[in-house]
């Protein structure tokens, strides 16, 4: 038999009830065409005992970031895994997945990274250069990469996140496992391989 529950989870339901009905709330809309009082409604709350949990709208924004960020990372790990073009079918199907699962949160960082308020789209943008440089140090770790200075393997690093990013929102745009997703799969995997292609016959600076 379960007993009362704490403050302190009380608390933390309502804030996770608030993050998942922003959620809901901004699947056809930016966050800020999104009124607190919406938010509070949804969520069974007065408005005021919204600021118990966030003191501003950005500081709501700032906490779905922190999630979807988490959520981002884990994919692209995972797709790391079965690197293109050694096994590109398999990346891309591990990166769909993620993409079907984390629908709601990656399409609000998708529409708030470029429409958002300027504190969200900060927020977004740092996380992104945090992700490229894991990349790059990644990379800096691989064969073939290891006399290939720094700012060379950034711009790798970020051509290969941004190729991620392109297909995640491609694959946001589609209907699972229809001919659109097939579609989007065939043509990142070939958009892939021809980066990762010239990657392989870029010179660095010590041979050029």
């Amino acid at each position: 038999m379960t007993g009362p529950q704490s403050r302190a989870e009380r608390k933390e339901q309502t804030r996770t009830s608030l993050l998942n009905c922003t959620l809901e709330l901004t699947s056809d809309r930016g966050l800020a065409a999104v009124s607190l009082r919406e938010i509070a409604r949804a969520a069974g709350i007065v408005p005021t005992a919204f600021y118990r949990h966030f003191e501003s709208m950005d500081a709501l924004g700032l906490a779905l970031v922190d999630d979807g960020m988490r959520a981002l990372r884990v994919m692209l790990r995972d797709a790391r895994k079965s690197p293109i073009p050694a096994n590109g079918r398999e990346s891309l199907a591990v990166l769909s997945k993620h993409v079907r699962a984390n629908r709601e949160i990656f399409l609000f960082l998708y529409r708030e990274r470029y429409g958002g308020s300027a504190v969200v789209r900060r927020a977004i943008e740092t996380e992104l250069r945090l992700i490229v440089g894991e990349l790059t140090i990644d990379l800096s770790r691989m064969p073939g990469f290891g006399a290939w200075d720094t700012d060379d393997l950034d711009m790798a690093a970020d051509l290969v996140v941004s190729s991620m990013l392109e297909a995640m929102a491609a694959f946001l745009r589609t209907k699972e496992n229809g001919r659109e997703e097939e579609e989007v799969s065939a043509r990142t995997e070939k958009q892939m391989r021809v980066l990762l292609l010239g990657l392989g016959q870029w010179k660095p600076r010590s041979e050029r």
